[in-house]
């Protein structure tokens, strides 16, 4: 995965920007709102999220990782692939996002261009406990020092996917390692995403 990319803005486009990498030219798909901040030879860092497909591979660019998160978990939805996914954060910023799916309001979540509403209740019903309160919340503040226990959650879970396991499956085991994810971090010694896996796999072959 490219995390992020930093460099000198090279081109801007209506879809995207160019970004100069180790003198290399990437191109960057991005909302109008991340498009609208750049200038052409300007330094700039974008969180960016890699797109792999048989017949290509996209580079959607971020104005922050809060962005980027948020662009990934609405592809988990049903029916939303990366081009809606940035088409919702073109209208909304992550925190409306948040807060539409929290309160129900699929008429904001329908202002997005190709989502109706079908597609706006699958968001809510979906994402509803997986978007998180919004950030800049009383909540969403006391949140953010559990944001890397979400992250991890999150990497196990694709992980766990990734490897065969059914999507109720994979929440089974991200639940059993919790507390011993848990009990690292309150000793100020996080257990890395690899070693959590590898004790969510150990508890899955022993059912």
């Amino acid at each position: 995965m490219i995390a992020s990319v930093r460099g000198a803005i090279e081109a801007v486009g209506p879809d995207g920007v160019v970004v100069q990498v180790g003198g290399v030219g990437l191109f960057v798909s991005c909302t109008p709102t991340v498009i609208a901040g750049l200038r052409v030879g300007q330094p700039a860092r974008l969180s960016t999220s890699l797109i792999v497909r048989e017949d290509a591979l996209t580079l959607y660019g971020f104005a922050d990782d809060d962005e980027r998160s948020v662009f990934e978990l609405l592809q988990t939805a049903t029916g939303v692939g990366p081009r809606l996914a940035q088409a919702v954060l073109g209208v909304h910023r992550p925190d409306a996002v948040r807060r539409a799916v929290a309160t129900d309001d699929l008429a904001a979540l329908c202002l997005v261009p190709g989502v109706g509403r079908k597609v706006a209740q699958r968001i809510v019903l979906e994402l509803r406990d997986r978007l998180g309160p919004e950030v800049g919340s009383p909540a969403g503040q006391s949140a953010a020092a559990e944001g890397s226990r979400s992250e991890w959650r999150e990497q196990v879970r694709s992980g766990l996917l990734g490897l065969g396991w059914t999507p109720r499956e994979a929440e089974e085991a991200v639940v059993a390692v919790t507390p011993q994810a848990d009990a690292a971090a309150q000793a100020a010694d996080p257990m890395p995403v690899a070693a959590l896996l590898r004790s969510a796999l150990q508890l899955m072959a022993a059912r």
